[in-house]
């Protein structure tokens, strides 16, 4: 995706609206969090499904239909790739070793970013866009296959897990819950509003980042949950419960 991704034209203060707008709601899980004693890695888990959007399949077509055009969502995507899932995922890293009383020094700690493979994909991508570097066709063949995979096998997981679970909120504190699904429904599209009339944007522009920020929990933050067997409970419930509340929020925010 980053690869191919227009770069210079995502770079714009639509991009900056969403990372402020996404970086404030998911600091504001974490007292909520540290109140109600959560363990840590759930903290992060739920701090993420607070503010990362679903900006994939559910992103994609919604920005089609009410902004007129798919790349509408980019500089979310994009800010989600290159920022949040490198830096979430490092964090759960860092959780999942020290609940395996592993406690790594200084100098390691430093370097485990540079053992998280989203970061280093992300890394790759952006720096071969932006030099206009093109890899062979058969080094990109077998990451494509990959990535044609992620989606489909992650809504596969996603709906097995609900096979068997409670109604969302009793396998889990019910409270913590509803502060992701506050924060993500209603929150998180507030706050990109405010942020953007600040900023100057208006009309169309104004729509796509509230448009943006009212999607629902994406159920990456669901597959983060069980790589790192951390807050899956949490993570979904929160990609059911804000699914089925961002439609009448889209609807609200489109009238």
């Amino acid at each position: 995706t980053l690869l191919r991704a227009d770069v210079p034209r995502v770079l714009s203060t639509g991009l900056v609206v969403t990372a402020l707008a996404a970086s404030t709601v998911c600091a504001l899980y974490v007292p909520v969090g540290l109140l109600r004693r959560r363990p840590r890695g759930e903290i992060v888990v739920g701090s993420m499904a607070s503010g990362y959007l679903n900006a994939g399949n559910l992103g994609l077509p919604i920005a089609t239909y009410a902004l007129g055009g798919a790349a509408e969502i980019a500089p979310s995507l994009i800010f989600q790739l290159a920022v949040l899932t490198p830096l979430y995922t490092t964090l759960l890293d860092a959780v999942s070793a020290r609940r395996r009383e592993q406690r790594p020094g200084a100098v390691a700690a430093l370097l485990a970013p540079l053992r998280n493979p989203l970061l280093l994909a992300t890394a790759a991508g952006l720096v071969l866009n932006v030099a206009g570097v093109r890899p062979p066709d058969g080094l990109l063949a077998p990451v494509e296959l990959v990535a044609d995979l992620a989606v489909p096998a992650m809504l596969l997981a996603f709906g097995l897990s609900l096979a068997h679970a409670q109604r969302p909120g009793r396998d889990d504190d019910v409270l913590t819950l509803a502060a992701v699904v506050v924060l993500k429904n209603v929150v998180h599209p507030l706050v990109a509003f405010g942020i953007g009339v600040a900023v100057g944007l208006g009309g169309h522009e104004l729509l796509v980042v509230v448009v943006a920020a009212a999607l629902p929990t994406a159920q990456n933050v669901f597959g983060y949950a069980v790589r790192f067997d951390t807050g899956v409970a949490l993570a979904r419930d929160a990609a059911l419960v804000t699914t089925l509340a961002s439609v009448p929020v889209l609807l609200a925010v489109a009238l």
